[in-house]
C-alpha cells in the first residue's frame, strides 16, 4: 500500500506542477465501429385531454412494475452497457489513471472533527483501503478510551451497496438506534444496539426513512414510515422497545400526498416535532419529549401558500416563515400560545436578504442568510439582540453551520469552502468573536491554492435578468475561446448550488478545463423569487438561463461552442435534456446523470415514487394547462430529427428518485430520431440507485468515466 501511495503522490505533484498546456496531449477524435443497441418498439398510446401521444418505449417500465421477471429490460440495459464499454474501450487505461489520480488525493486514514453531545465526543474515522468508516465516541475527554459504536466497514461486507441512515443515541447514552439500506432505494431498516453489551435488540423496524427520534424515557422512539409502493413518507409511528413493530401506534397520518413529513427533536431536547410540508405550505405538530404518549398538538394549522419552521428557546418559540414575507422573516411567540394570532416580529423581512434558517443556542442565534447570491452567517446575542456578521474575504464562497449538537455553549461550528479553498471546519466563539480552524480537507499530492483562480461573473439573459456564474480554472489557462469548459447547474426545488471545492475536479482543471457553475433560476441563490421564477409555469426560465449562460461564456471567450460541455443530474438532468432540444448546436458534449426526462408520463403515474410530492414543483398534468406546458418542454416529448451533441447518460436500476426507464426510453428515442454521427452512450449501474455507489472510492469510477468521455471529445489522452 505504501508504494501505491507514493506513486499517487508523485503523479499528483507532477500534474499540479504542470501548466494546463503541457499536461495535455490532443489527438483526433475517433470512435470504435460498434453497433448501438436498437430498442424494440411496441405500440402504446397515452390519451389524456383529447391528446394522443405514441410512446413505443413504454414497455421499459416493466422492471419497475414486475421486478426481476422482466428479463427483456435487463437484457436491453445490459446491451447498452456493453455498447458504452466498447465505445469507451480505448479510454480504459486512462480511466484507471484518472481513478488512481483522484483516489490518490484522498487522505485514506482520516478523522472528522469530534463534536460534544451529552458528555461524549463523537466522530468518524476512516482507514486506509477501507470504503466506509467507523462511528466512534469518547467519554468526557478526547484523551479517553475510544468506543467504536458501529464498524460500517465490517457491516457492509458482502453487500454491493450499503448505506447507514440516521444514528441516534438515547438520552442516557446506553442505546443506539441506527438504520441500514442495502438496496439503494432509500428505504431503511431501523435497529437498536445496546452500547453497554454490544448486543442488538430484537427490535427491527422496516420501510422507514432512516431516522429515529428518542423520547426522554430512553425506551420510546418515533420514526417515519414509508409506503412500500410509492415510497412516500406517509405516517409517523411510535415504537416502544421490546414490542413488535407491527403494533406501533400511528401518531400522525398525512392525508395530503403532495407533502413530505418527518419527525425531529429540538436541540434543547425538550420537544419532539412532526413536520409536514410541500413546496408552498407546511404544518408543525409537537409534544414535550418527556411525555411520549401525549397527543401531538398543532402549532399553527397549515395556511395557503405559507411555510413555517419552529425553533424553541428557553422562554419562547421562534418561527421562520414566509407569511407576507417573500424572503422569510423570524417571528416569536410564547411557549403556551402558538397560533399565528400571537406571533410577533423578531427579525423583520428584508427584500434583499433571504433567511434560510436559524441555529439556536442558550444565549445566541446563528442565522443563515443569503444576499447577492452568497451565503452569510449572522450572530445575534439573545441578551441584548445585538447582531454581527462573520467576514470571509473571498469573492465566491460557501459558509454553513456545521454540527452544533450542544445547546449550552458559546461556540458555533461552521463549515467554509470556495472553488479554490478545501472544505474547512471552524469553531467560532460568538462571545469573543475569535475563530479557530479545526480542520481543513487535506489534498494529497501538493495542492497549492495559489495555482488556481476563481471568478464570479454576471450573465445577462434573455429577459434582462443577471445570472451569477462561479468559475474556476488553473492559472495559465487561456481565455481566448480555445479552452474546454464544463458548465454545471441544477435549477430546481429552490436548491442552491453553492461554489465549493472538489479535489476530483482538479483532474479537469490540470488538463486545461475551465469549470463553471451557473446559478440559474429554479434555485434560491438570489432569493425566494429566484426559485419561484423557475418552477411550475415559469420552468422554461431555468432552461433559457442555462443556454444564455453558455452563450455568455462563449461571447466572453472563456470557451467556444466547439469546446463547451454541460453536465447536470436528476432535475439537473431534465435541464440537460431540455437545453439539447432547445439549443443543441452550442454544446460539443453533455453528461446527463440520473436525468428526469420523461416529465409528463412520470407525473401522470402516481404509483411512481415521489410523483405526487412533486405537483407543486412541476404541476399536475391531470390539469390541461399544466399538461400542455410540461409537454412543451419535457425532453422525451420534444426530440426532433436534428443533430444533437455527444451524450453520456447514467442511471441506476434501483433508483427510487428517477426511475431507470426515463433515461433508457430517452436514449432509445434519441437514437432512433436524431441526425448526424454524434454518439449517445447509456451506462446503467445494475446494483445502485440515485446516488450511485455507496463506498467512498467506488463512485470515483463513475467520475473517471465522465471525465474520460470529456477528454475523448477534446482529444486529451493523458
Amino acid at each position: 500500500m505504501k508504494d501505491k501511495y507514493v506513486i499517487g503522490l508523485i503523479l499528483s505533484i507532477m500534474i499540479s506542477s504542470c501548466s494546463p498546456e503541457s499536461s495535455t496531449k490532443k489527438e483526433p477524435l475517433s470512435w470504435p465501429n460498434a453497433t448501438a443497441p436498437v430498442a424494440e418498439k411496441i405500440p402504446h398510446n397515452r390519451i389524456i385531454h383529447g391528446d394522443t401521444v405514441s410512446d413505443p418505449y413504454y414497455w421499459m417500465i416493466d422492471y419497475f412494475k414486475k421486478g426481476p421477471d422482466s428479463s427483456k429490460v435487463v437484457s436491453y440495459l445490459t446491451a447498452e452497457n456493453k455498447y458504452t464499454e466498447e465505445m469507451m474501450k480505448d479510454t480504459e487505461g486512462f480511466q484507471d489513471i484518472l481513478f488512481k489520480e483522484m483516489k490518490g488525493r484522498i487522505k485514506e486514514t482520516d478523522e472528522s472533527v469530534p463534536y460534544l453531545k451529552n458528555g461524549y465526543y463523537y466522530y468518524q474515522r476512516t482507514e486506509e483501503g477501507k470504503q466506509y468508516y467507523k462511528l466512534c465516541r469518547k467519554k468526557g475527554s478526547l484523551e479517553a478510551a475510544e468506543e467504536v459504536l458501529l464498524d460500517v466497514d465490517k457491516m457492509a461486507e458482502g453487500f454491493a451497496y450499503f448505506a447507514l441512515g440516521g444514528a441516534s443515541v438515547s438520552p442516557d447514552n446506553k442505546l443506539l438506534a441506527y438504520a441500514v439500506d442495502t438496496v439503494s432505494r432509500r428505504e431503511y431498516v431501523i435497529q437498536i444496539k445496546n452500547l453497554e453489551t454490544g448486543e442488538l435488540l430484537p427490535d427491527r423496524i422496516i420501510r422507514t426513512s432512516g431516522s429515529a427520534v428518542w423520547a426522554a424515557d430512553n425506551k420510546t422512539i418515533f420514526y417515519t414510515a414509508k409506503n412500500p409502493v410509492t415510497l412516500l413518507s406517509e405516517k409517523i409511528r411510535r415504537h416502544t422497545l421490546g414490542t413488535s413493530s407491527d403494533s406501533d401506534a400511528v401518531v400522525y397520518d398525512e392525508k395530503d400526498n403532495t407533502n413530505y413529513i418527518g419527525v425531529s427533536k429540538s436541540k434543547n431536547d425538550k420537544y419532539i416535532f412532526i413536520y409536514s410540508g410541500g413546496t408552498l405550505s407546511s404544518e408543525t405538530r409537537y409534544i414535550k419529549s418527556d411525555d411520549p404518549n401525549a397527543e401531538f398538538k398543532v402549532f399553527q394549522p397549515r395556511m395557503k401558500d405559507v411555510l413555517y419552521d419552529v425553533t424553541p428557546l428557553e422562554d419562547k418559540f421562534l418561527i421562520v416563515t414566509n407569511d407576507n414575507a417573500k424572503n422569510f422573516k423570524v417571528m416569536e411567540t410564547s411557549l403556551e400560545n402558538t397560533g399565528k394570532e400571537n406571533w410577533k416580529e423578531f427579525i423583520p423581512h428584508r427584500a434583499d436578504v433571504l433567511v434560510e434558517g436559524i441555529d439556536e443556542f442558550a444565549n445566541y442565534l446563528a442565522i443563515s442568510e443569503r444576499q447577492n447570491g452568497l451565503t452569510q452567517l449572522a450572530i445575534r446575542d439573545l441578551k441584548d439582540n445585538s447582531q454581527h456578521y462573520l467576514d470571509f474575504g473571498e469573492a465566491a464562497y460557501t459558509v454553513y453551520p456545521s454540527t452544533n449538537a450542544e445547546y449550552h455553549t458559546d461556540i458555533l461550528r461552521y463549515g467554509y469552502t470556495s472553488m479554490v479553498t478545501p472544505s474547512s471546519t471552524y469553531d467560532y466563539n460568538m462571545k469573543t468573536k475569535d475563530k479557530t480552524l479545526m480542520k481543513q480537507q487535506e489534498v494529497l499530492g501538493g495542492y497549492d491554492q495559489k495555482n488556481y483562480v476563481t471568478e464570479r461573473v454576471m450573465a445577462k439573459v434573455g429577459d434582462g435578468v443577471e445570472v451569477p456564474i462561479s468559475i474556476v480554472y488553473k492559472k495559465g489557462t487561456k481565455k481566448d475561446g480555445s479552452a474546454p469548459l464544463l458548465l454545471y447547474a441544477y435549477g430546481s426545488y429552490g436548491n442552491s448550488m453553492n461554489p465549493s471545492f472538489s479535489s476530483t475536479r482538479l483532474s479537469l482543471l490540470d488538463r486545461g478545463f475551465i469549470y463553471a457553475l451557473a446559478h440559474i433560476r429554479g434555485g434560491e441563490e438570489m432569493g425566494r423569487q429566484w426559485y419561484e421564477d423557475g418552477k411550475m409555469m415559469k420552468k422554461k426560465n431555468t432552461f433559457t438561463d442555462f443556454i444564455d449562460c453558455g452563450k455568455f461564456l462563449i461571447d466572453q471567450e472563456f470557451t467556444s461552442k466547439e469546446h463547451l460541455y454541460a453536465q447536470g443530474g436528476s432535475a439537473g438532468g431534465l435541464l440537460m435534456g431540455a437545453v439539447i432540444n432547445m439549443a443543441p448546436e452550442i454544446w460539443n458534449g453533455v453528461i446527463a446523470q440520473v436525468p428526469f426526462v420523461d416529465v409528463v408520463n412520470t407525473m401522470l403515474d402516481e404509483s411512481i415514487p415521489l410523483t405526487t410530492n412533486e405537483y407543486d414543483e412541476w404541476g399536475n398534468p391531470n390539469n390541461k394547462e399544466a399538461y400542455d406546458y410540461m409537454k412543451s418542454y419535457s425532453p422525451y416529448e420534444n426530440i426532433e430529427a436534428k443533430e444533437y451533441p455527444n451524450l453520456l447518460v447514467t442511471t441506476g436500476l434501483h433508483d427510487s428518485q428517477v426511475q431507470y426507464f426515463e433515461p433508457a426510453k430517452w436514449v432509445a428515442k434519441l437514437r432512433a430520431t436524431k441526425k448526424g454521427s454524434n454518439v449517445i452512450l447509456l451506462k446503467t449501474d445494475m446494483e445502485y440507485g440515485h446516488g450511485g455507489a455507496s463506498g467512498r472510492f467506488d463512485y470515483l469510477k463513475d467520475v473517471a468515466l465522465s471525465y474520460a468521455f470529456l477528454f475523448k471529445l477534446e482529444g486529451i489522452t493523458k
